[in-house]
């Protein structure tokens, strides 16, 4: 009778384990508009889990793609005691064939998740590009056809995009600026976002070039792990040359080296780090503008 007794509590003792460790098995509980955007775009990432998304506790934006599809967005704040605090927007995925742009951005979400305190106040954006992404085969341009980042109001944009479109890309359509600034949804929220968030600075991910870029006043990084500063150049309604040359809101763009390939963990974790560091010793805050 004691021998089937204890036999008893062993099996009950196991299955409560057993139901413990799958609890722990489940992915996390995420609102409803999370795990629907999570479930049409983890597919289409590299390294990102679908657990992995809905840990990222992102939130449906004011923004939409053309499709209807949310921007979605996390705010971290700066330790309260921190005096002087830097705004920093991270965006990524403005091209939807750069997978890894958006993927880094992921990485970079957990790792901020894991902190109690933020050096910095943060407003993430993944993928600023959804429609691009999650076409049938991945693209550079939205689902109008428009390059996202040829489309922001630089100075004399009617005149220069068009003839640097028709001259210098021979009408390729993977660069095509729209007809005229922000005329697309996605656009006009980043260019609503920085005039609402007023950044002291906007890092863009991109790739394949494997390279960093800077626009606006700060002083270029040397180095954030393996990427190395190299000008890629300034176009007409590009991020880096609205904000960065016109607005004087440094814009540093991160080419990662492969659009689909992932760097290594401790890569990602270099360039995050240094990141860090450059913000921390060159980017200066500045005077917040009246609303």
């Amino acid at each position: 009778m004691r021998l089937l007794s204890a036999s008893l509590f062993l099996f009950g003792v196991s299955m409560h384990l057993d139901a413990r460790a799958n609890v722990r098995a489940e992915p996390v509980s995420a609102p409803v508009k999370l795990q629907q955007w999570c479930k049409q775009v983890t597919p289409r990432l590299p390294k990102v889990s679908l657990n992995e998304c809905l840990q990222s506790k992102l939130a449906p934006s004011d923004g939409r793609s053309f499709k209807a599809i949310p921007l979605m967005t996390r705010d971290f704040s700066a330790d309260p005691r921190t005096k002087k605090v830097r705004r920093v927007l991270l965006i990524g995925g403005i091209h939807g064939d750069e997978k890894t742009a958006t993927a880094v951005v992921f990485k970079w979400l957990a790792a901020m998740s894991k902190s109690s305190t933020q050096e910095f106040q943060w407003k993430v954006a993944p993928l600023v590009n959804p429609d691009g992404l999650l076409a049938p085969k991945s693209t550079r341009v939205n689902a109008r056809g428009v390059d996202l980042n040829r489309n922001f109001p630089t100075p004399n944009w009617e005149k220069e995009a068009s003839q640097y479109w028709a001259k210098k890309t021979k009408s390729d359509p993977r660069r095509f600026p729209g007809k005229k600034p922000i005329s697309e949804p996605e656009s006009k929220w980043i260019f609503d976002t920085i005039k609402s968030f007023q950044p002291d600075v906007i890092i863009s991910v991109h790739a394949p070039f494997g390279v960093l870029d800077l626009d606006g006043p700060a002083q270029p990084p040397t180095r954030f792990g393996r990427l190395h500063f190299n000008r890629v150049g300034v176009y007409p309604g590009s991020l880096g040359n609205y904000s960065g040359m016109h607005q004087e809101i440094p814009v540093l763009t991160i080419e990662l080296p492969h659009a689909l390939t992932m760097p290594s963990p401790n890569e990602i974790n270099r360039i995050w780090q240094d990141m860090q560091a450059w913000i921390r010793q060159h980017i200066v805050v500045r005077k917040s503008e009246a609303p």
